[in-house]
């Protein structure tokens, strides 16, 4: 809902309230973004000015050194104001929100207000993607600043999603003028707090090893979490925290904040000399500039926030909800996600027709549904360093081309997908022997490579129509129903061969919005097919890129104990629904580490599950425990794809529950980093759950390989054993150690506010089949199910 009342205007969600104000002098003050003040619709007009007047800051005498605003309003200093937007040149010299170099070379900046407009209605953006409503109705207020000036005309647009307690922000610059301007920077939005002292938790990390949470408490100077790789999150992801230092999962304040863009981004938390903290987000303004002539606009991505003094679970949830409901769209927002084998890391370049076949078919006997040739299918693609851009079917391993392998594919029952890295090319391509014109680097001087590859220029539109007529001819050529579209190096020389020397500052951006309109074409000319972003992982895991692919590879390390860490953060801003993961080979081919196969399974299953390991190398046990796996997740899908995510535990222990929207059904998992010595006891705790309802809570019969015991096996053995020996391999063909199993029926409010005791551990000292086996990298899922009343 959106008050507004003379110049104040109150943005409510059922559980929020933001508000600001616009002053005397056309300035916009920030007042309040935080729990609800309460049902407005009850207020009247005068209460509504009242307080707003005890929430603005009043103000008798200029701060001392401070720049007062003009003689007219001495006692206005913006440099200690808190605002819904600053700009350079009038007093303000924290972190602003818009820099300007105009014609005459000056940097001073000074909107005022000029009108505003409520609508009920959710347009999209002429240049990005943004969030959306099904039935296109969102609470949308429009508040039109003017620097009079220089004839300039800023936008600052917010929009209610009420269902999900999010607010989101974007801005829109006009040049008014008749003269040209150079925008050096323009953010989405800016949150000004009356206090130091917040905790900024970013997500960092690298290739393999994504989403580190780092909590970093600001009492003065400055924070930034930013990236000018050219793509946006390995490095630091674009989401977000501001809580209290006191925040837990289940209470305490904290504000979730993200930005539906996938390029270079900016987001800073600073405290200036008098205890204000700003929070500022957007493009990453280092390296930008963007021309904008008299008459044209510019327009900045949109900004997500929401805030819960409930902790981290709640605001998580919030976010989620987002997610699923206004950033994924199209035929696979509500669909189920098949699951799939990746011929990867089960073949890499070496694949050939008969291979990917044998593949195909192990894939079909374990009951998955979709089958993904991965790189190394057309031109001569041998290694990784020739041929993309050429994008042809290679015939000498393909011997009937990609549709006679998809038709044979598809015999088996199962759908096709396909893997493609549109934005790349090697030197060693013949589109690049043709075009070396299309390349982002800089002519004349040595280029610095990354997976000996090269970035197309999409700030041209001919290459993005080039590409785009490629993507559609391979995906026409055949039945494909999946696309992994991957973008596996950043930025370097940045340079635009077909912009001009003062335009190169747009280069990163258009580049964006050249894989955006590349994006856009081929998921509207392909609806029916899923596709899967990716970009050497996580390097592009973004609410931009859901705005086309409503699932994204989450990390190219598919070690179960590295994917629970990352699995875990990501799950703080991102549904399940989006995160896409993989069971693969031990030892793990990025870690060497080895997990047990269920454990791989458990990570994997939350969230869109799918294999990475040559099938046709697994023994009979393996497979028949891979098939039991895929058709448990069938069973559970649409609570572990769709359900709400809430996180326990974290740390040695992690504990997770993922329930489903009636809160009827959920899944639990417990994983344990490395075993601590003597320890029997163990809980689950569930969070979500309807403690109004008793539930039917279990575990799977667990069935153990006796070797996993070692040559304790001696302890009940008739003769010695010795471990390894044909004898103990022999064994363990027919003999199994059988596992605890757990079931009971429990309440909702016991499960939440107690949890249930588990069986206990082995610690040493014996060994039956109550105890649970629980070494290093172990984890059980648990399943909840709501008991029906009795009449």
């Amino acid at each position: 809902m959106i008050t507004v009342q003379k110049k104040v205007f109150v943005l409510s969600t059922p559980h929020t309230t933001y508000a600001f104000r616009i002053l005397d002098t056309g300035h916009p003050e920030h007042l309040y973004y935080g729990a609800s003040l309460g049902d407005l619709s009850a207020m009247t007009p005068e209460e509504i000015e009242a307080d707003a007047e005890t929430l603005g800051e009043r103000k008798e005498f200029p701060e001392g050194n401070m720049v007062s605003y003009d003689n007219e309003h001495p006692a206005l200093t913006l440099e200690n104001l808190r605002l819904e937007f600053s700009s350079y040149g009038k007093g303000d010299i924290r972190d602003p929100f818009v820099d300007i170099t105009h014609a005459d070379g000056g940097r001073t900046s000074d909107f005022l207000f000029e009108s505003y407009e409520v609508t009920n209605e959710k347009p999209q953006f002429e240049t990005l993607p943004g969030s959306y409503s099904e039935d296109g109705e969102v609470d949308h207020l429009t508040v039109v600043f003017r620097d009079r000036q220089y004839d300039l005309t800023l936008e600052l647009h917010y929009y209610v999603y009420e269902d999900c307690d999010v607010i989101t922000r974007s801005s829109r610059l006009v040049n008014s003028s008749a003269e040209t301007i150079r925008l050096d920077r323009l953010l989405s939005t800016q949150l000004d707090f009356m206090e130091a002292g917040w905790v900024f938790t970013n997500f960092t990390g690298a290739w393999t090893r994504e989403m580190n949470r780092t909590d970093t408490r600001v009492e003065a100077g400055k924070i930034v979490n930013s990236t000018v790789a050219g793509a946006s999150s390995n490095r630091n992801n674009p989401f977000v925290m501001i809580h209290a230092a006191d925040t837990t999962e289940e209470s305490g304040e904290v504000y979730g904040l993200n930005l539906i863009y996938s390029g270079n981004h900016y987001e800073a938390l600073s405290v200036n000399g008098y205890g204000k903290s700003r929070f500022v987000a957007g493009i990453n303004p280092d390296g930008f500039s963007f021309i904008l002539e008299p008459g044209t606009f510019f327009e900045a991505p949109e900004a997500v926030m929401t805030y819960s003094d409930h902790g981290y679970s709640a605001m998580s949830v919030q976010m989620q909800h987002f997610v699923r409901e206004h950033i994924v769209r199209g035929e696979w927002k509500k669909k189920t996600r098949p699951v799939l084998l990746n011929s990867w890391e089960a073949a890499y370049f070496k694949i050939d027709e008969n291979k990917l076949l044998r593949l195909a078919k192990a894939a079909k006997e374990a009951g998955m549904e979709l089958f993904v040739m991965d790189d190394g299918w057309f031109g001569e693609r041998n290694d990784d360093k020739s041929s993309l851009g050429d994008w042809t079917v290679n015939t000498k391993k393909l011997s009937g081309g990609l549709e006679g392998l998809v038709e044979k594919v598809n015999a088996l029952g199962l759908d096709f997908g396909i893997w493609v890295e549109p934005e790349m090319v090697n030197v060693n391509s013949d589109l690049y022997r043709t075009h070396p014109d299309w390349t982002m680097e800089i002519p004349g001087k040595p280029h610095s490579e990354g997976r000996t590859q090269r970035i197309l220029d999409f700030a041209n539109p001919e290459v993005v129509a080039y590409m785009t007529e490629q993507m559609t001819k391979v995906f026409s050529s055949a039945n494909i129903a999946y696309v992994k579209w991957d973008m596996n190096r950043i930025f370097s020389d940045v340079y635009s061969q077909y912009l001009p020397v003062d335009r190169q500052g747009e280069t990163a951006h258009r580049y964006i919005l050249g894989v955006y309109q590349l994006a856009s074409s081929l998921t509207k000319r392909f609806p029916k097919i899923l596709f899967e972003g990716c970009a050497a992982g996580g390097c592009r895991f973004d609410l931009g890129a859901l705005c086309y692919f409503p699932q994204i590879w989450a990390s190219d390390d598919t070690d179960a104990l590295q994917r629970t860490r990352i699995q875990e953060s990501y799950s703080f801003g991102y549904p399940m629904s989006v995160i896409s993961a993989h069971v693969s080979a031990c030892p793990n081919h990025q870690t060497l580490r080895e997990t047990p196969l269920d454990t791989r399974f458990n990570v994997a299953s939350f969230g869109v599950l799918g294999y990475e390991l040559n099938l046709c190398d697994l023994d009979k046990k393996e497979m028949d425990e891979i098939r039991k796996q895929v058709e448990l997740y069938k069973a559970w899908r649409d609570v572990l794809q769709n359900g709400d995510f809430y996180r326990g535990r974290t740390g040695n222990i992690h504990e997770w529950t993922c329930v489903s929207a009636d809160k009827k059904k959920a899944v639990g998992l417990i994983l344990q980093e490395l075993v601590r010595p003597n320890t029997q006891f163990e809980q689950y705790r569930a969070k979500g759950l309807d403690e109004r309802l008793r539930y039917h809570f279990y575990s799977l019969e667990q069935k153990r390989d006796i070797r996993r015991f070692g040559d304790l096996i001696n302890t009940s053995a008739p003769v010695h054993v010795r471990q390894g020996s044909v004898l103990h391999n022999l064994i363990a063909r027919f003999v199994t150690m059988p596992g605890e199993a757990e079931e009971m029926n429990v309440s909702g409010s016991v499960l939440m506010k107690a949890g249930v005791k588990l069986s206990p551990a082995y610690s040493g000292t014996g060994y039956n089949e109550k105890v649970r086996y629980f070494s290093d990298f172990c984890s059980r899922e648990y399943y909840l199910e709501a008991e029906e009343n009795e009449e």
